[in-house]
């Protein structure tokens, strides 16, 4: 389906559901938190019973943003989780591309298969047959650039307010890195500008995203780059590689990782940046790249992953130090593309 006739869809397909369950994947960050709770304010305007379920918990430096305390947290009530997705006649998924990616909660909704589901996501290859209706596009900054691009063709006059654009904002602004990277095209500057209304106060919302870390967290930073960061110069890379007793010592929670990835690329010769960690019995692997080496391509092929060419993630079911070892083992295969 393409964008215009989901966009032009949209109104009609909602009239025919009452009970609606909004989910994004797990481990959620600003764009999944962002987009969900977006999407929730503008179908209650609609008229539409709307509820949003995620898989885990999300990062503390956003548990001021608006709706956040409806949020039903998967792994925390599974039982109330459950009771929805088995009364909801619709399912959005935004923010991901696989089931799988919903974490403990992909069983759950798995029994709900008859239900219908819409996707709203910007990552690589999406199964589209499988939804009612799917707005898939990669060349977008982020899930909620592509939620406020729907609320716009409808009439940001109509359905905008404040709580709906700081969640939309959050969502840009972080899955950009703060507009550092991500921005294919004007459009996510012009819609940033519709959001900006005289009484939302951009300011604000930045310093609450990013000015609003633990000390544990800042001092897990800290120790990140001084200690742990590897660089490969020969391969143009860097790697940071963090064990479950690492984390512990800083009393890691939810999210106190998010952004470490993108530190050793500020190294000028630095042409991809891995961080790993070890958590809930896997290794999880986030990959960051310059220019047009694709990281997407590296973590399906090796690390039963992907995302986006510049950003994307992985997991394996080893140790640290194999994974470590793995790594640097399939670097030489990619030597010539780092040293462009």
């Amino acid at each position: 389906m393409s964008k215009q006739l989901f966009f032009k869809s949209f109104r009609e397909i909602m009239t025919n559901y009452d009970d609606v369950v909004v989910v994004s994947h797990v481990n959620p960050d600003g764009d999944a938190v962002g987009s969900t709770l977006a999407l929730s304010f503008f179908l209650r305007k609609l008229g539409v019973n709307v509820n949003v379920v995620l898989p885990n918990d999300f990062p503390s430096f956003l548990s001021w943003i608006p709706g956040i305390e409806d949020v039903i947290i998967f792994d925390k009530d599974s039982e109330k989780a459950v009771e929805l997705f088995n009364n909801a006649d619709l399912f959005f998924f935004l923010d991901f591309n696989m089931a799988s990616r919903t974490g403990l909660m992909h069983n759950d909704l798995c029994h709900c298969k008859n239900t219908p589901k819409i996707l709203i996501d910007h990552h690589l290859s999406p199964d589209k047959d499988a939804f009612l209706a799917c707005l898939s596009e990669e060349y977008t900054s982020s899930t909620s650039e592509l939620v406020a691009e729907l609320i716009d063709y409808h009439g940001f006059d109509n359905y905008m307010d404040d709580d709906i654009a700081t969640c939309l904002l959050v969502g840009i602004m972080t899955d950009t890195g703060s507009f550092a990277h991500s921005i294919y095209h004007p459009y996510t500057f012009e819609v940033c500008g519709k959001l900006m209304s005289s009484t939302l106060n951009y300011p604000l919302i930045h310093r609450m995203v990013y000015d609003n870390s633990s000390e544990n967290r800042l001092r897990l930073l800290g120790y990140s780059i001084s200690n742990k960061m590897i660089i490969k110069d020969e391969y143009n890379t860097a790697f940071i590689a963090l064990s479950k007793d690492e984390l512990d010592s800083f009393d890691y929670k939810v999210g106190d990782t998010e952004g470490i990835v993108n530190y050793p690329l500020s190294i000028s010769d630095v042409k991809m940046s891995v961080l790993l960690t070890e958590r809930q019995g896997v290794i999880r692997l986030s990959f960051r790249s310059k220019g047009d080496f694709s990281v997407h391509e590296l973590a399906k092929k090796y690390f039963s992953g992907g995302g986006h060419t510049n950003a994307a993630g992985g997991t394996l079911d080893c140790s640290l130090e194999q994974a470590v070892e793995k790594l640097v083992s399939i670097l030489p295969e990619y030597k010539t593309m780092l040293n462009k």
